[in-house]
């Protein structure tokens, strides 16, 4: 085993100016990432420098047998934290042979509005807190939890420390510097109120970045989670009963939110929000409606509620915001399996560009 370690830690830059390009893309569940590797000549800054790419749609649910082929676009680039050096992991999107984004490409909307002038002159951030699950790989039961039992009631898991509190820390840390190291703005990571649930976030990070990184910290965390035997779960609800379910808040500020007056703006964009409930919700994942029960941190999935500091409303505005009259607030609906591209351009489009 040591000698295949050292042959899959091989720096190729001793030898060769090539470097390998991951290219990484999203599959026809519109959830499942798919990616495959191709040599470059030399080291690569920019996603434009990169060429087009094309697979087999009809093996991942994306094309019709007779008519296979769909085009890839590198958008984003990130060092590769799996075979380091100059090498590379690229965020695409899919098309069509004739240039028309596939059904499950949301990258192409969501480019088109955060592309509108009135949304760049606003310079959107972002902090996405990804929650998700660790499943044992054999009996799809989350770590730490005993085979065909139940671990003790919530209460000792969130950030808790100890091995019979916190199950699979040793993914979770890889999986922090892994993301850092490849470039991600992720600003933390703790355990989360169910066991074997962690969460990671991503952010402040602006506009459609915001969501390039969200999916690429995925894709390191899911092959993480293949060295480790163990599987990943985005379920927003992966344990039914009285288990807290898997999010993804996703906190969000414009230019005139953080400038004196803000808090008037905020609260003027939380009425539009509220005014297009049932289509953001529609939007914000599946499975949503088994999470957003009124229990367990959460808002019932057919009412709208905001209120400072109230963790089970649909908004949430921190108390410093509130203090200081300008700032941030959170969208706590979002599932943990939600599009980042669909979410992030939504908000901005509801609270920027929509007129009611």
């Amino acid at each position: 085993m040591s000698a295949l370690a050292d042959l899959i830690n091989l720096d190729l830059s001793d030898s060769t100016d090539q470097i390998i390009a991951e290219y990484i893309w999203i599959g026809g569940s519109g959830l499942d990432m798919r990616s495959k590797a191709r040599t470059l000549s030399g080291p690569v800054k920019d996603p434009s420098e990169l060429p087009k790419w094309n697979y087999d749609g009809s093996s991942t649910g994306q094309a019709p047998g007779d008519d296979s082929e769909v085009i890839l676009y590198p958008q984003a680039i990130f060092k590769d934290p799996f075979r380091r050096g100059n090498n590379i992991l690229v965020m695409c999107d899919a098309y069509t042979p004739a240039g028309e984004p596939i059904p499950t490409n949301k990258r192409h909307a969501a480019a088109k509005i955060f592309s509108d002038p009135n949304v760049v002159a606003e310079v959107t951030w972002y902090g996405i807190e990804q929650e998700y699950t660790l499943l044992q790989k054999d009996i799809k039961w989350p770590v730490g939890w005993p085979v065909g039992g139940f671990p003790g009631p919530q209460g000792p898991y969130y950030c808790g420390v100890g091995a019979d509190k916190a199950f699979g820390r040793d993914i979770v840390d890889s999986h922090y510097k892994a993301c850092l190291y490849a470039g991600i703005n992720v600003s933390g990571t703790n355990g989360e109120v169910m066991p074997g649930q962690w969460e990671f976030q991503v952010g402040p990070t602006v506009g459609i970045a915001a969501a390039d990184q969200v999916w690429v910290a995925r894709f390191i965390l899911e092959r993480i989670t293949e060295l480790a035997g163990v599987v990943l779960s985005l379920d927003p609800k992966p344990i039914p009963g009285d288990w807290n379910g898997a999010g993804a808040h996703t906190n969000y500020s414009t230019k005139s939110m953080r400038e004196d007056g803000g808090y008037e703006v905020i609260k003027k964009a939380i009425e539009k929000l509220g005014l297009r409930h049932k289509e953001h919700i529609a939007a914000y994942g599946e499975g949503n409606e088994r999470r957003l029960t009124g229990k367990h941190e959460t808002a019932d999935i057919n009412t709208f509620l905001w209120g400072v500091a109230n963790r089970g409303a649909s908004i949430r505005v921190g108390r410093d915001t509130e203090k200081d009259g300008k700032g941030y607030f959170e969208d706590r609906r979002p599932a943990s399996n939600m599009d980042p591209y669909t979410v992030t351009s939504m908000i901005a489009e509801s609270t920027i560009l929509w007129k009611p």
